[in-house]
């Protein structure tokens, strides 16, 4: 073993004494011992350190094995519960929840939120018509007891309850008026013109198929069960395929609305983007579902559009969003990479790295490093939070960010450098600081532009009904389904941020839709179509 000779040892001042009285061989040959322990004992504990961390890595890996194994309720539980979980293999999912929820995880990240007070009863909405039932006084009640004589009313105890009325099934007799002159026989007869409808010559009428529309995709509601409730309340049996029918004609019919969607939504200068997969039946792969993808486009209080594509590559993102040079929003994945224009720019999502730091809290236990993190992640949240509460717009948040956000960004950057250089590559912790440190000038870029939002929750929040649905109607039935699929979930979604009454929407702008002028179908749109309503 080789000593560097340009590392003096450093030695307690009394043996360094003792040292300097040695003469000859004897004193080389110690400091010689000496020198070869001092490295001895560098290597042992840079060895004990990486065991340390690797130790930890295997912990966080048993732990995210047990995770999985016992249910999202058992992320709560410490690692000495999980593994008295182990020794028990009958143990249900009902019993680790309530283990669970006695025993929180406290982390010193945020503010214990203050008891608000009670609102007290909740007011009924103003807009639902009101039915009245009066119950009236007995017999008893409206003579006086003391004169014997009839008492005057003079007011109502009032109170409300929401109340329903059942769907109510009914067939739709349709008269149209025949006329002839009796004088001229020649002229023939006139009959008043047939009503637009959504699917001509239907056995059922337009309310039905919306109503099957916005069961399946607001409800998530799939066919099956639909078809098995209209036969119980009617007794007319009508099949899921013929359900299937009325679906995809609608979903036809709308693709038209969309895709004058897409082109408002790339006329403006920032999307929000995140993807999530959906089965589809497809001979691509005998026997199994194929996995596609729904990506999802939209602009914060505005329209959303999401586009079927096969596959996770980055040739669906380019196809949407053509030259696109705004703002683009996601959560970092390579397929939004080299996209849109040349002068586009890329933000990324405080969310998602922050998922990624509290992941590693959630396996490493009381990691201080991690904690620390998340606490500055969380002031840049609430920072943001008062700033849309004060109804800030764009130039005031900017200004508000450049003296508030940017020194606690500039702190985060080291905590992270100095978190990274001590843990683990693969770690929960390592892989989080490699997210956040590699997409660091995305990250930032909400200090550039007022108008980007600290993450793309709407972008998430956009897609979720999909990841909802998907448990009840499993999967598309074809590659020729996915677009119009895409096409009622861009429409439904986008009414539901617009606070637009779907039902009513389609009611409007379906019948008659497949004779609309197509240089005229912008004007069907939501936000178009809401604003004429107006």
């Amino acid at each position: 073993m080789s000593v560097s000779s340009e590392e003096p040892i450093k030695l307690d001042p009394e043996i360094s004494l003792e040292v300097d009285r040695l003469t000859g061989s004897t004193r080389e040959q110690l400091i010689k011992y000496l020198a070869e322990s001092a490295v001895r004992l560098k290597t042992v504990e840079e060895k004990l350190h990486h065991a340390q961390l690797e130790n930890r890595y295997l912990r966080e890996l048993l732990r995210l094995a047990r995770i999985e194994k016992y249910g999202p309720g058992s992320e709560k539980l410490s690692d000495e519960q999980l593994a008295l979980l182990e020794l028990e293999p009958g143990v249900s999912q009902a019993e680790v929840q309530a283990e669970s929820e006695r025993a929180q995880l406290k982390l010193p990240l945020r503010k214990a939120p203050q008891p608000a007070k009670h609102p007290g009863r909740q007011e009924l909405p103003a807009h639902l018509p009101r039915v009245e039932k009066i119950i009236a006084c007995t017999p008893e009640q409206c003579i006086c007891s003391q004169c014997g004589k009839g008492k005057e009313l003079i007011g109502y105890e009032t109170s409300e309850q929401l109340d329903i009325e059942p769907a109510k099934h009914f067939v739709l007799v349709t008269k149209r008026e025949k006329r002839a002159c009796r004088r001229c026989e020649e002229q023939g007869v006139v009959a008043a013109a047939l009503p637009a409808r959504i699917i001509p010559k239907s056995l059922v009428s337009d309310r039905l198929i919306i109503d099957t529309v916005v069961n399946k995709y607001c409800d998530h509601l799939p066919l099956y069960r639909q078809s098995a409730m209209l036969e119980r309340e009617t007794g007319l049996e009508i099949s899921r395929v013929t359900l299937c029918g009325w679906v995809m004609a609608v979903g036809e019919l709308l693709m038209p609305i969309v895709g004058a969607m897409r082109q408002e939504l790339l006329s403006g200068g920032y999307i929000q983007a995140d993807e999530t997969p959906v089965d589809v039946q497809s001979e691509r792969t005998k026997g199994k579902n194929h996995q596609a993808y729904l990506w999802q486009y939209g602009r914060p209080g505005g329209s959303v559009v999401l586009d079927f594509q096969l596959d996770r590559s980055g040739q669906g993102p380019r196809q949407f969003l053509g030259d696109f040079d705004g703002i683009l929003q996601s959560d970092g994945y390579a397929g939004y990479g080299k996209v849109g224009g040349r002068n586009l720019v890329h933000a990324g999502c405080w969310a998602h790295a922050r998922r990624y730091f509290f992941q590693a809290l959630q396996l490493g236990g009381k990691d201080l490093v991690a904690v620390g993190i998340v606490a500055q992640i969380d002031k840049l949240f609430e920072l943001e939070a008062g700033a849309k509460a004060g109804g800030l717009g764009a130039a005031e948040r900017l200004e508000l960010r450049g003296q508030k956000a940017q020194p606690i960004v500039e702190g985060l950057k080291s905590r992270i450098e100095l978190a990274r250089a001590s843990a683990l590559p693969r770690s929960a912790l390592g892989k989080a600081c490699d997210y956040a440190l590699g997409r660091w000038g995305q990250l930032r870029r909400f200090l550039d532009y007022g108008q980007i939002e600290l993450s793309n929750n709407l972008a998430e929040n956009a897609i979720r009904p999909v990841a909802i649905g998907r448990r009840n109607w499993l999967h598309v039935g074809s590659e020729r389904a996915g677009p119009r699929v895409a096409a009622i979930l861009s429409v439904v979604e986008t009414c539901r941020r617009r606070h637009i009454s779907i039902r009513h929407y389609l009611s409007s702008v379906l019948p008659g839709l497949a004779e609309f002028p197509a240089k005229r179908v912008s004007e069907l749109t939501p936000d178009n179509w809401a604003r004429d309503q107006s």
